[in-house]
């Protein structure tokens, strides 16, 4: 089964409230996209968007540059009719975030909830981390949430690679330079705790994107 046949039958079985990791408001990653990217004109990627409110909230706040990245088109088919007109304003891309064809240095927020720690090969890995330095400007922002150290072992069927700060900052490596970290324990749906570790990464500009 492909990544994308399986995601699709996730979002085709549960309704967002029934999803592990639904957030019916995402105070902290939009706390951080106003601390790190508080300019409304700024570009965003979402990447993992799913069914998540998070975009529907900043076009609310007044941001206007706004990308959705996901590989589930029934999750895109959704989160299309929950924006209603306003998916228009909001660029859609469907497919694989290692494999995405995206404008290069162009995004000043990359923002990446509980996506990463599903690769748990370091070819993956590797692959993503490069995607993600050739897509941010110099001095963007990364802002990424991933299991924590305690966090679960496996989420919606599939196993994960659980962090800290050190390593996930880590993960990125020499182009990223780690600005702020926090845990959070996030409850879901049906009243399990589950313990994420965020970071927020910022590109430097002096080194190139395939480093």
């Amino acid at each position: 089964m492909s990544e994308g046949t399986h995601w699709d039958q996730v979002y085709g079985s549960k309704a967002d409230e029934a999803l592990s990791w639904y957030q019916r408001h995402p105070v902290r990653s939009l706390a951080l996209i106003e601390r790190f990217g508080a300019d409304r004109s700024v570009r965003l990627i979402d990447a993992g968007a799913g069914t998540s409110p998070l975009l529907g909230e900043l076009l609310r706040r007044g941001y206007r540059d706004l990308w959705w990245l996901d590989l589930s088109s029934v999750a895109q088919a959704r989160a299309r009719r929950q924006l209603g007109e306003q998916a228009a304003r909001v660029r859609w891309v469907l497919g694989d975030v290692t494999r995405a064809v995206l404008p290069t240095a162009s995004f000043d927020v990359w923002h990446d909830r509980a996506v990463f720690h599903f690769l748990t090969g370091e070819a993956g890995r590797s692959v993503y981390v490069r995607a993600v330095a050739r897509a941010l400007r110099p001095g963007g922002h990364l802002i990424i949430a991933t299991f924590a150290e305690d966090g679960a072992e496996r989420c919606s069927g599939l196993p994960v690679w659980r962090y800290d700060a050190e390593t996930l900052a880590a993960a990125f490596g020499e182009p990223f330079e780690l600005l702020h970290t926090e845990r959070e324990l996030h409850r879901t749906p049906g009243g399990a705790v589950q313990s994420f570790r965020y970071c927020v990464l910022q590109r430097r500009a002096d080194r190139l994107a395939g480093e």
